[in-house]
């Protein structure tokens, strides 16, 4: 950011070198975060990272990759690292909305009177992790999908909410597809980002071989809490930000809709583009980027780094971008090329 950007006004007056001292503070510990994740998980240190930056964000993510790549290792130690309590659940075709959510029973005392009891389900934790999400039925995913919009659940009538702070990260293997129902676009567009997790390099692979099968394995250690996490959630909304980042990601947002993009690229190869909630993502996950780092404001660097897992799943390519070879990717860095 220029010493000419324009700084968009807090929604309280915020005193400069406290808030500057509170973004070091936070930075600083989560650099101890990522060095006690990066003892257990090799060679990821990007899906860490945007890993990390979804949860400052307050969202949810889609861990997009192979079996074996440590997504329920990372979910795990995320859950101890950061002080939370972590469920997960294995979706399959026959899973049903009450084995996440819970249900009531009935239950009769020693005086014989009978009353209904709810029994919570794994929903009702604070890091859910949901193992290949895909393969879950569309009732299912739909009452998932209202955990993660409203941080409640409806059964027989009555709400529920659910533990503060709540995040679902999922996981999805992008080989198998047979007995899987695709995520609907109103379920993708409710995770803040959907992050591709590739195979290690060679020497993180090796690392890990022989750090993971020894006798005396690394094991993760409590560096925040629940009530820490939430203070830095609080912290990233009052971060201040340039006019000229708000700027690059309206146009950045607005210029993947191909009703209203001037790039041919856009206007020939996408279906649909990106919708408000993506321009929300990008400004949260900017401000997140930036206490990762301790910075105390975000720069269009960042929305760069952060278009790709943000806008992957909130765009769609029509046949002619499929039969021209054409990717998501090919198309986002088309739109990021003004902002570098």
């Amino acid at each position: 950011m220029s010493a000419t950007d324009a700084i968009l006004p807090a929604p309280t007056p915020e005193n400069p070198q406290q808030l500057l001292a509170e973004v070091e503070t936070l930075g600083g510990r989560l650099q101890l975060v990522r060095d006690r994740i990066g003892r257990i998980i090799f060679g990821q240190q990007e899906v860490v990272d945007l890993t990390l930056v979804t949860l400052l964000a307050g969202g949810h993510v889609l861990l997009i990759g192979v079996p074996g790549l440590a997504k329920t290792r990372l979910v795990e130690t995320l859950g101890t690292v950061l002080g939370l309590a972590e469920k997960r659940i294995q979706c399959t075709p026959d899973l049903m909305p009450a084995d996440i959510l819970g249900s009531e029973v009935l239950e009769e005392s020693e005086t014989g009177r009978r009353s209904f009891r709810f029994l919570p389900g794994p929903v009702f934790s604070q890091l859910l992790m949901a193992d290949e999400i895909n393969r879950a039925s569309p009732r299912t995913q739909s009452a998932l999908l209202q955990a993660m919009q409203e941080h409640r659940v409806s059964v027989a009538g009555h709400y529920h909410p659910l533990p503060q702070p709540f995040h679902v990260l999922a996981t999805q293997n992008p080989l198998e597809q047979e007995g899987t129902y695709p995520l609907p676009e109103a379920q993708l567009d409710r995770f803040l980002m959907q992050v591709d997790v590739s195979y290690p390099d060679r020497d993180a692979e090796r690392r890990m071989m022989i750090a993971t099968t020894g006798v005396d394995a690394e094991k993760a250690v409590t560096v925040l809490t629940p009530t820490d996490l939430q203070a830095a959630q609080r912290l990233v909304r009052r971060i201040p930000i340039g006019e000229s980042v708000v700027e690059g990601i309206l146009d950045l947002v607005r210029a993947g809709r191909p009703e209203l993009s001037d790039i041919p690229e856009v206007r020939t190869h996408v279906a649909w583009g990106p919708g408000p909630r993506a321009s929300q993502a990008l400004m949260l996950a900017a401000r997140a980027r930036a206490v990762l780092d301790g910075r105390l404001s975000p720069s269009l660097d960042d929305v760069v780094a952060l278009a790709k897992p943000i806008l992957r799943h909130r765009m769609a390519l029509n046949f002619a971008a499929r039969a021209d070879g054409v990717t998501i990717d090919d198309v986002i860095d088309r739109l990021c090329a003004p902002l570098l």
